[in-house]
Order: structure tokens, then C-alpha cells, then sequence
């Protein structure tokens, strides 16, 4: 198995002095640097990819509650799908708006799911993708985006509520609940 790891320029010798403490036979720790975007943080990744790698993941480290299972029924579907994306159902009604917080219109809640990581394609198609994101200078928000636009097919699997970002400070607050109970 091989982790990638982009990180900021002045964090890249504090990486790899910890991957070299993590590091085993069957895992291969690398840490590459990051861009000024994520999404050229992950081609940077992608770029040092082994030869032999037939299928790629791509988790955002602001969230550290994933499950085993979650990402091995990941991994299974992009296996038979081509690519796989962690989500769960919207909870919220979502609005889109327009220029002056107008609003424009109120999507069907049903068809709207929230994008969750790990995401994991084929090696060929995420290549592609980043290839064809970079040729036209497209900048996506995730990389399940990338493969959308050049008609790659991703389908969603249902991830976990505890599976959450932490952006802000109240996310922090969940967080620590979430600790807790991993730790009980």
C-alpha cells in the first residue's frame, strides 16, 4: 500500500520525520508538496503514484472519524463502478441563491446528497481527469467533480454523520463528542 501525503511547504520535514516513524513493509509513506490549491495538492500526489496502483483514494485529513467499513465499501464500488464517493443524505432544506442573497430556487431535498472522503476512482480515470482539469484550467471542489466533467461514473455510497469535516470551532465541539464515544 502507498500513502501520499501533500503538505505545506514549511510542514514537509515534520511529515516525514513522522511517516518514517509509521512507515512498515507493506506501507510506503511518502510526503510530497503541496499546492496552492487542494486540488494541486492531490495532482502532485497522483503525479508520484507506483506503477502497480489500480485504484486511488483521496481523504481530506480534517476528517479523522471515517470508518474501516466506509472506506472498504468505497474501495468495492470503485473497483466495479469506476469511482465511489462517501456521502450522506441532505438534512437541511438547501437553498440556491442568487447575486444579493435572492433566492433562486429550492432543489428537490431527496436527489441531495453531502460529499464525503474518502473518494476512490480507477487510477486511469482520476489521471484523466486531473489531466483534462489542468489542460482546461478547471477548478473543481472535489475530486469526484474532476471525473464528473469528462463523463466518468461515480456513484455515491452511503457514508456515516460521524464522518464530518472539521472547518470550524463548533465542528471542534462534535469532534470531541465523537472522541468520546470512539473512546468508550
Amino acid at each position: 500500500m502507498q500513502i501520499i501525503i501533500p503538505a505545506p511547504k514549511n510542514y514537509i520535514s515534520t511529515c516525514k520525520r513522522i511517516c518514517s516513524e509509521l512507515e512498515s513493509r507493506s506501507v510506503s509513506l511518502e510526503v510530497v508538496e503541496g499546492g496552492s490549491e487542494r486540488q494541486y495538492s492531490i495532482w502532485n500526489g497522483i503525479k508520484v503514484l507506483n506503477t502497480g496502483v489500480e485504484l486511488v483514494a483521496v481523504h481530506d485529513a480534517a476528517r479523522p472519524f471515517v470508518k474501516e467499513e466506509l472506506i472498504v465499501n468505497c474501495f468495492k464500488t470503485a473497483d466495479e463502478f469506476g469511482g465511489a464517493v462517501l456521502g450522506v443524505p441532505v438534512k437541511d432544506t438547501i437553498k440556491e441563491v442568487k447575486g444579493y442573497l435572492e433566492i433562486k430556487s429550492t432543489p428537490e431535498r431527496d436527489s441531495l446528497w453531502q460529499a464525503q472522503t474518502p473518494q476512490v476512482f480507477t487510477k486511469d480515470l482520476i489521471v484523466e481527469a486531473y489531466r483534462s482539469a489542468l489542460k482546461e484550467d478547471f477548478l473543481g471542489t472535489d475530486d469526484a467533480s474532476l471525473v464528473e466533467r469528462i463523463d466518468g461514473r461515480v456513484k455515491m455510497v452511503m457514508g456515516d454523520f460521524e464522518n464530518l469535516k472539521i472547518t470550524c470551532p463548533v465542528d471542534l465541539k462534535m469532534a470531541e463528542i465523537i472522541a468520546e464515544g470512539w473512546n468508550a
